[in-house]
């Protein structure tokens, strides 16, 4: 991995935290590591299309992985340890989360699609261009749940790397009451990783191309949603 990604990897100075914050900064951090951790031993996995992946890889070419907010937990565990980098608020919720996803291999760029998009998005360009593969909740970080926001789109036209839409479904979950009805694995149960199908945005996209492009997320995404409860068994 090029030099100039090695930041990402690094804990940020929590020096400008009061020392509450900073305690409890850390509190959170290990407990939702160790969280994850434990969901994703506790689950046994049957995955579906990784030589998407693995043909991204050999292309010479990044993946942006692309996925709903619901599946963050398996999906942390899932992608763990490949030098994947996320995008995570500067916050003190944000700054607990980026600690555990560092533990987890991942490398963290800050910022918030939604508040400057705009340097969030040149800080993933520079990381891809440094070798960084993405990982995006494509419909985060407050919703509306299931629909997919325009970032990974972007990010793929600026630097002509594929979305890689994918979906994690446990056969047995816990929801919470959350704006993205978060789901948690029930021990022991076993899980389904479904990768779709690259989704290319060529670099001089009009902006009617990019729209398409975007309808082409959601749909696949949509599509990757009805395969998981499927197999399942909570199709409706």
């Amino acid at each position: 991995m090029p030099e100039q990604n090695d930041q990402v990897y690094k804990f940020v100075s929590l020096s400008n935290y009061s020392f509450k914050k900073r305690v409890l900064i850390r509190v959170i951090d290990v407990a939702f590591f160790s969280f994850i951790k434990i969901l994703g031993r506790l689950s046994r996995f049957e995955i579906q299309g990784l030589e998407r992946f693995d043909s991204i890889i050999s292309d010479g070419k990044l993946p942006i992985l692309a996925v709903w907010h619901d599946r963050i937990l398996l999906s942390g565990y899932f992608w763990q340890k490949r030098g994947i980098g996320v995008l995570i608020s500067q916050s003190t919720d944000g700054e607990a989360i980026a600690r555990s996803s560092q533990r987890l291999g991942y490398g963290v760029i800050r910022g918030s699609s939604s508040r400057g998009g705009a340097q969030a998005l040149a800080d993933m360009v520079r990381a891809m261009e440094n070798g960084l593969p993405m990982s995006m909740t494509v419909d985060g970080p407050r919703g509306p749940r299931y629909v997919a926001k325009i970032g990974s789109v972007s990010l793929a036209k600026k630097t002509g790397n594929p979305i890689l839409p994918f979906v994690i479904e446990p056969k047995k979950i816990w929801t919470l009451k959350s704006w993205d009805r978060m789901q948690i694995p029930k021990p022991l149960s076993r899980a389904v990783v479904i990768i779709g199908q690259p989704i290319y945005v060529a670099k001089d996209a009009s902006s009617a191309e990019v729209e398409a492009k975007l309808g082409e997320l959601q749909t696949s995404l949509d599509d990757l949603v009805e395969r998981g409860k499927a197999w399942s068994g909570r199709l409706t």
